[in-house]
């Protein structure tokens, strides 16, 4: 009778990881759909979670803190990301319309820019995909993983 708790708490341990990881996924979507949003979603689900359960199992405290510290983490350089984007987007158009260029020259260096910002963007998100998947396999399996290069928020 005592495994199916375990498996339980193992269960919802894993879902900390995994939910943040389709919040990251939607927020690409509706970006893709033309609906510039940029709300951290990929903190709600793994934040209710570690919320409602921390109490009943230690282990989802653990890996809900884990969780959330990495998505916490990703969600500021992503912000740098953006603003470091912006700069440049501005920087560049602004060269462009100084230097008289043509609409075709302002418009092919914003796409040039454009497809380096979403070739990060889906670098970024496979490579977090590949992390968050082994840290919840690593979780349902009872064993502890730290994600790199995370500023520990949470204690």
């Amino acid at each position: 009778m005592r495994a199916k708790p375990k498996q339980q708490m193992r269960i919802w341990a894993m879902l900390c990881h995994f939910s943040a990881l389709l919040g990251w996924i939607l927020l690409v979507f509706l970006v893709f759909l033309g609906i510039p949003l940029y709300l951290p979603l990929n903190l709600l689900a793994p934040l209710l979670i570690w919320r409602f359960k921390k109490t009943q199992y230690p282990w989802i405290d653990l890996q809900g803190k884990e969780s959330l510290n990495f998505q916490l983490t990703l969600t500021f350089y992503t912000f740098i990301v953006i603003v470091i984007s912006l700069v440049l987007v501005l920087t560049s158009f602004s060269l462009a319309v100084t230097s008289n260029g043509s609409v075709n020259e302002i418009k092919n260096t914003l796409d040039s820019l454009l497809i380096v910002l979403m070739s990060f963007i889906l670098f970024k998100l496979a490579l977090q995909s590949f992390v968050v998947t082994l840290a919840a396999i690593k979780a349902y399996k009872g064993e502890h993983y730290r994600y790199p290069f995370t500023i520990r928020v949470l204690r």
